[in-house]
């Protein structure tokens, strides 16, 4: 048995059968009653003539049938692809399209769209729908794929280097499939024990997740996410409970907390805090279980920080830095914000260094700035992309594969990485450079504003000027001019945004990440 996410539940199915495994709202599932449905998805995927190396589209809401469809494909070879429900036709067609999807499994609120671009994607020639009856005559309801497979396993051997792929992006352009083996996959997000050193073999997974005393664990984001995935695969090695919310909803999440005595909630970034914060203000919830929140994927701001610890004093509070081709690299220094300046320890398991252009490790205390770049148990290319993937994954002197995050930092002497943005988002007016996060987090810290992103828009003098959208809180108004008032407090005046417009409710990805693209577009719209 090597490290295979498939192989692995199998274990723990064999050891903990009776330990729940994951619940969404009414619905629960050992790991057991879990391993059960997913063979019998696996069997119906074998019917349907799906083999090793084919792709399985999950476009679904969080529930059972999202895990039980990953882990059946993952079963018979076959690879998972997460789809976004946000995506409208085109953007459906494109993902079906690229990711050369053979079959899906969606949820019936999805009829339209799916009935709309289905049969433009060559390859997917089976639907399985989710969630009552679907328009779509074709599709096979998922309850009569459960019923037409077998809960045995029975399935052919299968490796370390099996492929898994996450899509993600979609910020500033099309989304792109993160190819990995499942062996690095497995070691990028922590290799089976988040707390120490990795697992030395497939055995001890087993042994330490039968060992530990079981607690429960929330994943807040959508499971099209990867950080979601990934949570629930380390809740697993922990032999542990994993819970989710089917749509994210602040109310609803506080809600399960009490309900499940959930220990420790994954989120992602500000998108998700904020509005955790001001449920938990109104809605006076029991959070008693509550130890540790995570955020991973988006950058918390000191001001939504603070809000969250204020309102829970005895949870702490966590920075992870990374992302989907990379996995689990580093962890916030205590007090770290974008508005102090972002500042990270790696960890112990990776290979982290800032590089210059010759992708030459910069000198620890020079303040010389490069792209933040890690080696080892990570992604090894983009599905269907070979420029992206040779722009992103590049070799050095001396034969190292560097992964090229596209954040750009300096190192200091003790190796603590100051990371400062995004290089494809630093604008650049007039010469001097700017990253969205830090004036993002400054005018979230007014406390008229429920959210902000900065982008940059052409201009005439400067090449391109700072420009904000905002969503301000609800029933409150303000003005351009007392945002500028605020920001020329703690920003250099050429990162004060020259423009600002305001919406009523701001874009984001069911993640939480900002769309750049879309609010570079609504601020030229505003003409402002």
């Amino acid at each position: 048995m090597e490290f295979n996410h498939a192989d692995l539940f199998e274990g723990l199915a064999d050891t903990i059968g009776d330990r729940t495994a994951i619940v969404c709202g009414a619905d629960r599932r050992t790991y057991a009653e879990l391993e059960a449905e997913a063979n019998r998805l696996a069997h119906y995927l074998m019917d349907l003539g799906i083999e090793p190396g084919q792709h399985v589209g999950l476009h679904l809401y969080n529930g059972v049938e999202y895990v039980a469809g990953l882990l059946a494909a993952l079963k018979i070879r076959a690879v998972p692809i997460n789809v976004n429900y946000r995506y409208v036709e085109n953007e459906l067609l494109y993902l079906y399209r690229d990711a050369d999807l053979r079959v899906l499994i969606y949820d019936v609120g999805f009829d339209a769209r799916v009935a709309a671009v289905a049969d433009q994607a060559p390859l997917l020639g089976h639907l399985i729908s989710v969630g009552g009856p679907s328009a779509i005559g074709s599709a096979v309801p998922y309850e009569t794929a459960l019923e037409r497979g077998k809960p045995e396993r029975g399935f052919p051997p299968r490796s370390g280097q099996d492929v898994y792929i996450i899509y993600t992006g979609g910020t500033t352009g099309l989304p792109k499939g993160a190819m990995w083996h499942v062996e690095d996959l497995f070691m990028g997000f922590g290799g089976g024990n988040p707390y120490g050193e990795p697992r030395a073999t497939p055995q001890e997974v087993i042994d330490a997740a039968v060992k530990a005393d079981p607690i429960v664990m929330m994943a807040a984001a959508p499971l099209m996410h990867g950080a979601a995935q990934m949570a629930t695969f380390i809740a697993w090695w922990m032999g542990s409970t994993m819970v989710y919310v089917r749509r994210f909803d602040a109310d609803e999440v506080w809600r399960t907390v009490e309900r499940e005595r959930v220990i420790s909630i994954n989120i992602t970034g500000d998108a998700m805090a904020r509005p955790l914060a001001e449920a938990l203000e109104k809605g006076g919830y029991d959070a008693s279980s509550l130890f540790v929140i995570s955020s991973t994927s988006a950058i918390l701001s000191g001001a939504v920080r603070d809000r969250l610890q204020e309102l829970l004093p005895n949870v702490m509070i966590m920075d992870g830095f990374g992302s989907t081709e990379s996995g689990y690299t580093a962890t916030g220094v205590a007090g770290s914000t974008p508005e102090k300046g972002l500042r990270y320890k790696p960890n112990s398991m990776v290979r982290l260094a800032v590089l210059d252009e010759r992708h030459r490790p910069v000198q620890p205390g020079s303040g010389q700035l490069g792209t933040v770049a890690t080696a080892g148990r990570v992604a090894f290319g983009y599905y269907n992309d070979p420029e992206k993937t040779a722009r992103t994954f590049v070799t050095d002197e001396e034969g190292t594969r560097w992964l090229l995050t596209g954040d750009l930092a300096t190192v200091d002497t003790d190796g603590t990485v100051n990371v400062f943005g995004r290089g494809s988002q630093c604008i650049n007016t007039g010469g001097e450079k700017v990253f969205p996060e830090e004036v993002e987090a400054v005018l979230k810290g007014h406390p008229a504003v429920y959210d902000a992103v900065v982008t940059g828009v052409p201009d005439e003098r400067w090449g391109n000027r700072v420009a904000a959208v905002v969503e301000p809180r609800q029933g409150v108004e303000v003005t351009a001019e007392e945002l500028d008032a605020h920001c020329r407090t703690l920003l250099s005046g050429y990162k004060v945004p020259r423009s600002y417009a305001f919406v009523e409710e701001m874009v984001r990805s069911p993640a939480g990440k900002a769309d750049y693209r879309w609010a570079r577009e609504t601020v030229q719209a505003s003409g402002v």
